[in-house]
């Protein structure tokens, strides 16, 4: 008997200090957190899929002298913002209904391998899935695989940077990199285990509403040597989604699909831009028939939205029908970016 099941993706989750702050509990002097409410309204939505996937754009290295989460440090090489986030974040995500989330960011080093170390490990307390960082090269040999209904998941997760932070040069393996031989090389290992390769990949330019040719070469080579799917992240707006419908040099014809950037799930808004405040639910669905083969049938979106001041993540499509208590200011907004973002997602 035919088995289906669908997979859930969403983007960049990045804690910065306005956020961070909201979460703090009234009259606590301990200091205590909690970021349920932030994801109550879509919670649902994640829940309900058979595997959920974000991408973890932030790092729970701790509280001491060097991780002030009332104040965001900065990078002294190149300014660009240090994210941490207390670990209660970790109890939320896991509470709203991820089931793995991608490490492999350019934030992942923000706080050293130290802070990527200790981030894994919050993690795995809060029994979530993880993959694209390692604590150990052992570890970074391992390979995630989910078996859902019969259906043997691989997950792979890749990034363009650090911010120029450095790995340490014996620890290398510590964070996948997009090196396309490297990538090719997993997929291929993977494919012998799994009915269904995703690749993760953390790259494309902040703010550009299209992918590049860099990403749209990448990602036809990918599909050639196996790939699946594959989720982007990074540019913090929507990106197209696409199905491709590749012959792979096993001679293998099948579709496969790509979004080139699920935009961000939560995060102040960035650079002006109000595309920053939206992202993306991706409902990737597929089926494995009777002989055990596995395709993908469809794909839908539900567009969200970050409405300020408590940072609750929405769906736009439900909240603009039943807009309490939102301004009639965002609700122009808002009503703009579903209108572009529908037309952005537009399989092809």
């Amino acid at each position: 008997m035919p088995t289906e099941i669908r997979i859930a993706a969403v983007g960049d989750i990045m804690m910065r200090s306005k956020l961070i702050l909201a979460a703090q509990l009234p009259g606590d002097d301990k200091k205590r957190y909690s970021f349920d409410g932030m994801f109550e309204k879509i919670a649902p939505y994640l829940k309900k899929a058979d595997l959920t996937i974000g991408n973890l754009e932030t790092v729970f290295a701790g509280t001491d002298e060097t991780a002030n989460f009332k104040r965001q440090p900065r990078n002294p090489k190149n300014s660009y913002p240090l994210f941490n986030c207390p670990d209660e974040l970790g109890k939320s995500l896991g509470k709203a209904g991820f089931d793995v989330l991608i490490t492999a960011n350019n934030h992942c080093m923000d706080y050293g391998i130290q802070g990527l170390q200790r981030t894994l490990d919050v993690l795995d307390r809060n029994r979530i899935a993880h993959t694209g960082t390692s604590r150990s090269f052992r570890e970074s040999k391992d390979v995630l695989i989910k078996n859902i209904n019969g259906i043997a998941i691989g997950i792979l997760a890749y990034t363009l940077g650090t911010n120029s932070i450095p790995v340490p040069r014996n620890e290398q393996w510590a964070v996948n990199r997009i090196q396309p031989c490297k990538i090719i090389h997993d997929i291929r290992q993977l494919k012998k285990k799994t009915d269904v390769v995703i690749v993760c990949l953390h790259f494309g330019k902040e703010y550009r509403l299209l992918p590049d040719e860099r990403q749209k070469r990448l990602v036809h080579l990918l599909f050639k040597h196996g790939a699946d799917i594959i989720l982007g992240s990074h540019p913090h707006v929507v990106q197209p989604a696409e199905f491709h419908n590749v012959a792979d040099i096993y001679g293998v014809r099948k579709k496969r699909f790509v979004i080139y950037s699920l935009g961000n799930l939560i995060t102040t808004r960035l650079k002006l831009n109000d595309h920053t405040k939206n992202g993306v639910i991706a409902q990737i669905s597929l089926r494995k028939d009777d002989r055990g083969k596995v395709e993908i049938i469809g794909a839908r979106f539900i567009p969200t939205w970050v409405l300020d001041p408590k940072y609750q993540i929405v769906p736009l499509s439900e909240t603009l029908q039943d807009p309490q208590e939102v301004s009639e200011q965002e609700l122009t907004t808002m009503r703009k970016i579903y209108k572009q973002v529908s037309r952005r997602l537009t399989i092809r």
